[in-house]
């Protein structure tokens, strides 16, 4: 499903909408309370780090749990990520395998994480954190959970997407938001900004006033494929939390974008939408161009159609962090 528009609008300037459904906000958020204050916060023998977000949909937190990952392994720490596995089937606790499982089972964010490290799907966190702590692992990276109470977290790093911020600020089905900004960042650690200079200088100068955790920043920047971008015609799709910043993205590279298809984050790619894709860019003699996530969730057999571009995420300032992960890990790094 796609985010209504009203829930990105300014506060002021949403519409009746989300002071009709306020009171459904209302609700969802005392329920969240209450599950957070009864849950059980299982530790499991090892630090976990929970990257989450206060809104629904995409915020860079997948390049970023990649970020972290890589940084924990700099220190030597040999850390398993456990994620939901959204948008598959799979209940778990299951170690993802690349070579057997496909986006339908696991997910297409566990896909990715399974390149570079263990991963586990696991709808029950406690239960796949155990499962990676048996099979050998020195740290838990959690990929979303931060409104799951089924482990203690040591770490808490939120992260919000600069361009669209916390929307309209509303509770859904109000707005995007998992749980009130106040009440979410109380409980963070960091919060972690990413976009474009000007986009973060903006986010952050709107937050004044209000009580932040330690803010990083970062950005995402395009992985070097050896393709020449350059006036080259392609045909972008995406079906992430904010396809527009990946449109963008395609044009700072220099590619002519001849159009565009927004789908529903995490959507099912079938074999016949893609071909419908294909046909488009054909018609427009446009190569057809997706996110490397997308691409996760991409029919095999016609897979070799699709140019993908990988993004990973480059940090402003990683000190606190470091130092964060330091105390964390002594005697590592």
């Amino acid at each position: 499903m796609k985010a209504p528009a009203f829930w990105y609008r300014p506060p002021g300037r949403a519409g009746l909408a989300p002071r009709l459904l306020a009171p459904l906000g209302r609700i969802g958020a005392a329920l969240t309370e209450r599950r957070l204050a009864h849950g059980p916060r299982h530790r499991v023998g090892v630090p976990v780090i929970c990257v989450g977000n206060l809104t629904v949909g995409g915020t860079g937190k997948t390049p970023a749990v990649i970020a972290l990952l890589e940084r924990l392994a700099a220190r030597g720490v040999t850390a398993h990520v456990v994620t939901r596995g959204h948008g598959g089937s799979e209940r778990g606790p299951l170690r993802v395998d690349p070579g057997r499982h496909d986006a339908r089972r696991v997910g297409d964010e566990a896909l990715l994480h399974a390149a570079f490290t263990p991963t586990w799907v696991a709808r029950d966190r406690h239960r796949g954190a155990l499962a990676a702590v048996a099979a050998g692992a020195g740290a838990i990276v959690l990929d979303d959970g931060f409104q799951n109470p089924a482990l203690a977290h040591d770490l808490a790093i939120v992260v919000v997407d600069a361009a669209r911020g916390f929307g309209n600020e509303r509770v859904m089905p109000a707005g995007p938001l998992r749980e009130p900004v106040e009440r979410g960042l109380e409980r963070a650690d960091f919060l972690l900004v990413i976009g474009a200079p000007g986009e973060r200088h903006r986010f952050l100068a709107s937050q004044k006033g209000r009580a932040l955790p330690p803010v990083l920043e970062g950005a995402l920047e395009p992985v070097e494929m050896g393709i020449d971008w350059a006036g080259l015609p392609v045909f972008a799709f995406a079906g992430i939390g904010h396809p527009a910043r990946f449109f963008a993205t395609l044009e700072n590279l220099g590619a002519r974008l001849v159009g565009t298809a927004a789908l529903a984050d995490h959507q099912p790619i079938s074999p016949a939408l893609l071909r419908r894709l294909l046909k488009l860019a054909r018609a427009k003699g446009a190569r057809l161009v997706t996110t490397e996530k997308d691409a996760a969730r991409l029919p095999p057999g016609l897979r070799h159609e699709v140019l993908s571009l990988p993004v990973r995420l480059a940090f402003e300032a990683p000190a606190p962090l470091d130092a964060a992960l330091a105390r964390l890990f002594p005697g590592t790094g």
